[in-house]
Formats: structure tokens, C-alpha cells, sequence
């Protein structure tokens, strides 16, 4: 099973996966933390590293990605954190920014992609990209 814990995309990662005819074997469930007390409340992911790191970052990313798989019923899980403007970016952190986490066999792999264009694109690109790694990731059948 599979669940997603999704912001900057709001559920567009479930959404996809529950578009495919006989996703209900293998789609267990889909968080959609965009506000940070969701990302604590819902996956676990403690405030404390949200302050220090930002709800955009690795570490939160990582936390989300383990929040969704502990919270469910699932072996794989794929988490997103970013910002997908048009405001919000900063020098450090511009709009296009995003985490990526996938959890799979007892791992989490990270990975950061900077994004461009208006804030449907970057959302679509995001979800392309979220999807896209999980396959990358999952082992042969």
C-alpha cells in the first residue's frame, strides 16, 4: 500500500494515483498538510523542526514522508514540501522550491528540485516529479 502527504501540491499526488482503475489495491491514503499544524497534527512532524529548518526543507520533507507511512497502512509513502508562489519565496528559498521524500524498503530518499513557471505549473511539475522518483525508486517485480 501507498500513501502521500502532500502541501504545496494539496492532494494532486492522490489525485493521480486514485485516477488509475484499480488503484484502491494498492492507494491506501492521502494527507494533505499544506498549513504547518497540519504537518504536526495530522503527520507528527514536531514544530520545533519546522521552526528551526522551515516547513520548506529536507528534514520536514523526511518527517512527512515517516509521518504518512506510520500513519497508515502502507510500505511506501511520498511526501512533498514547497512553494509554489507566486509569493512566499525568498532569496534563499525562491518559489519553485521544493522537497521531495519517498520512504521504500525501510529508506528515505530525499531530493530538492528548484521548479519554474506560474503556480499551476510548478504544481504539476512537483506532482510529475513526485511520481516519476517513486517509480525510479520501487524495486523490480
Amino acid at each position: 500500500m501507498m500513501s502521500t502527504a502532500e502541501s504545496c501540491t494539496g492532494g494532486m499526488i492522490a489525485s493521480q494515483c486514485t485516477d488509475l482503475p484499480g488503484s484502491s489495491t494498492w492507494f491506501d491514503r492521502g494527507f494533505v498538510t499544506y498549513s504547518n499544524h497540519a504537518k504536526s497534527d495530522l503527520l507528527g512532524v514536531p514544530s520545533e523542526m519546522i521552526a528551526q529548518h522551515g516547513a520548506v526543507s529536507e528534514a520536514v520533507a523526511q518527517a512527512m514522508a515517516l509521518g504518512a507511512l506510520y500513519r497508515s497502512e502502507s510500505v511506501v509513502s511520498v511526501a512533498v514540501t514547497g512553494i509554489a508562489g507566486p509569493s512566499g519565496g525568498s532569496q534563499e528559498k525562491p518559489v519553485g522550491t521544493v522537497w521531495l521524500a519517498w520512504c521504500i524498503g525501510g529508506r528515505v530518499y530525499t531530493e530538492l528540485q528548484t521548479f519554474s513557471g506560474n503556480r499551476d505549473q510548478i504544481r504539476v511539475a512537483t506532482t510529475d516529479c513526485a511520481l516519476e522518483g517513486l517509480l525510479k525508486r520501487l524495486p523490480p517485480h
